[in-house]
């Protein structure tokens, strides 16, 4: 099937900027290797989890429909993540963390349809279905957890970014790609992570995205819940590695009670985690994350808002005292005794209230920038916004009136007033002049030639986000990534073995008598030696069956298998240990 992401409303309400990453999921494209490299992990994974992973798991699994023996199809997810409130979309490999967080937000679990190849069975640092699908979906299912990821969705989008952060992004994900992809040169590889390395070591001061994007990672990807003594599995990343599940319950990993300290400590993503952060429960992730919330320009707005949304050179919004809301890239900021008292930005800009474009205050009017005075009159205690029509008259604050109005700091907006807007409480938030000249002390801000001069009010700013209030402002879409993943490489050789891999699932299905095990087990020994993973399913097969012979015969050559190839000893013993019912396995 093709896909259709229709298949749930949650989707459907979506803005178009997100929609740009989803991509179908052509189930088609899954081939029988596939299908069993995602049968062993889930089998392994089920086996072992229901040990250490936290009880939401097991649980997860059966609310969201996820079979051992199947590549979940989006359409089927999409049906039974209904119930609880959420979706699934299908993307290629990592987005960009803001449209990642975003969609979260909206309750929307990201997908990376593509699943790792059979040399990577264990570990992938590239997204696939089986780290979306069977790590992320199963514990959405638990509430507590699910607004966890909703909140941190909500929040996570607004976090500013620095300009490092999009270059750190398309490195990291050109990394996974060319790691996941077979064949690649080893020189490539060096390269790729030589530069997320460099990039690593200079990205100067943490961004919000940065710090946020290690929460998300010690948590939603990596999280341990319960004691330090005695933690147990929820992150994604740990449930679904067959490698690193049993890897971080083992000393080797330090685990440390998790705080807002977790924000500071940085991640590698081609590496096994060296330390884990355990939370006591799922309430206590939305405490840390508020604490970090606060934090945030989002919340703390004034000066260093700002500057930060002018040192990421994207688009961004702050939100004035009054609510009025103002769209852009911002390029300038004049302070005075540590506030902002102008702001300005370059290019294509907005106005909003409330999430809404102000009628008539869109980019076409605002095509080539804006720029206000902020903060409060000379001398005069009272700020605009919290003028009565009485104070306004009193102080020629209206309409048909020239007027010069003196902001501390030495700015002055002088000219004719046309009119002004009002918010629902009945605040001024933007008048409009005409003949005006804006100065700051004898630079000119403003001429009257440019056309009308629009200022925003509002005593002080109260937040700064990154994005535009209102998305449908301006043109969002416009993602192209720079490295798109590679597809597996198709041969005859290939296509022989795929050919074994479907004749066996049939027989495991009940659709192909097993007296051709034999045959298939010759030719697979003979013409595609180095493949261990359809020797263990025959030997599945067989464990039922009064073939002595034929499963002696593949044990020996598994035997050899691990003589030869020493990095499969772990992967052949877990499979054929799930099989004889942990009988010893040397």
């Amino acid at each position: 099937m093709t896909n259709s992401f229709e298949s749930n409303p949650l989707i459907d309400r979506l803005p178009k900027h997100l929609k740009q990453f989803i991509k179908p999921q052509d189930y088609a494209d899954y081939t029988p290797i596939n299908q069993a490299v995602w049968r062993y992990v889930m089998r392994k994974n089920v086996d072992y989890l229901s040990k250490v992973a936290h009880n939401s798991y097991l649980e997860g699994l059966k609310k969201t429909g996820l079979e051992i023996e199947n590549i979940p199809n989006m359409y089927g997810m999409n049906r039974i993540l209904k119930e609880i409130g959420w979706a699934a979309v299908a993307v290629d490999g990592f987005i960009p963390p803001n449209a990642f967080m975003e969609f979260q937000a909206y309750n929307v679990l990201v997908i990376a349809s593509d699943i790792r190849q059979l040399e990577h069975i264990e570990y992938t640092p590239a997204p696939d279905i089986i780290h979306e699908g069977a790590g992320h979906a199963p514990i959405i299912a638990n509430p507590e957890y699910a607004e966890y990821l909703r909140r941190f969705g909500e929040i996570g989008c607004k976090a500013i970014s620095s300009h490092k952060d999009y270059e750190m992004y398309e490195a990291i994900r050109l990394l996974s790609i060319l790691k996941e992809a077979e064949g690649t040169p080893q020189q490539e590889i060096d390269a790729a992570e030589k530069a997320v390395e460099d990039l690593q070591n200079n990205m100067g001061e943490m961004s919000e995205m940065a710090k946020i994007r290690n929460l998300h990672w010690w948590t939603v990807e990596y999280g341990l819940i319960g004691t330090v003594e005695d933690p147990k599995i929820y992150g994604a990343g740990l449930l679904s590695s067959i490698g690193e599940s049993a890897w971080c319950m083992t000393d080797e990993v330090k685990k440390i009670p998790y705080s807002l300290d977790a924000a500071e400590q940085s991640f590698d993503i081609t590496k096994p985690q060296p330390q884990l952060f355990v939370t006591p429960d799922f309430a206590f992730l939305n405490q840390v994350l508020e604490e970090f919330a606060n934090t945030m320009a989002l919340r703390t707005g004034g000066l260093s808002g700002i500057q930060k949304l002018i040192d990421s050179n994207a688009l961004g919004t702050i939100e004035l005292s009054t609510g009025l809301q103002i769209s852009g890239v911002f390029t300038n900021v004049i302070e005075h005794e540590g506030k902002p008292i102008y702001i300005q930005t370059t290019g294509k800009t907005a106005l909003s209230s409330r999430e809404k474009e102000l009628v008539g205050h869109g980019t076409n009017t605002h095509a080539e920038g804006f720029g206000s005075p902020i903060g409060k009159l000379v001398g005069i205690n009272l700020a605009i916004e919290d003028m009565s029509p009485r104070d306004l008259k009193a102080y020629n604050i209206y309409e048909a009136e020239t007027v010069t109005l003196e902001f501390e700091g030495d700015i002055t907006v002088s000219g004719e007033i046309i009119t002004g807007s009002r918010n629902l409480q009945g605040e001024i938030i933007l008048i409009s002049f005409r003949n005006c000249t804006v100065k700051h002390g004898d630079a000119i801000l403003f001429k009257p030639e440019w056309g009308i001069y629009d200022m925003a009010v509002g005593k002080k700013v109260v937040s700064a986000f990154s994005g535009p209030a209102d998305v449908n402002s301006f043109d969002l879409i416009t993602h192209v990534p720079s490295s798109k993943t590679i597809k597996a490489k198709k041969s005859e050789e290939r296509s022989n073995l795929e050919e074994l891999y479907r004749e066996v699932r049939n027989i495991r299905e009940g659709n192909s008598n097993n007296d051709s095990l034999k045959n298939i087990f010759h030719t697979l020994k003979t013409e595609h030696p180095k493949d261990w993973l359809l020797s263990v399913e025959i030997a599945e097969i067989l464990k039922d069956k009064n073939e002595p012979e034929l499963m002696q015969e593949i044990l020996i050559h598994l035997e050899k298998l691990k003589e030869n190839r020493p990095e499969l000893n772990k992967l052949i013993s877990n499979g054929l240990e799930l099989i004889f019912e942990k009988e010893s396995v040397n």
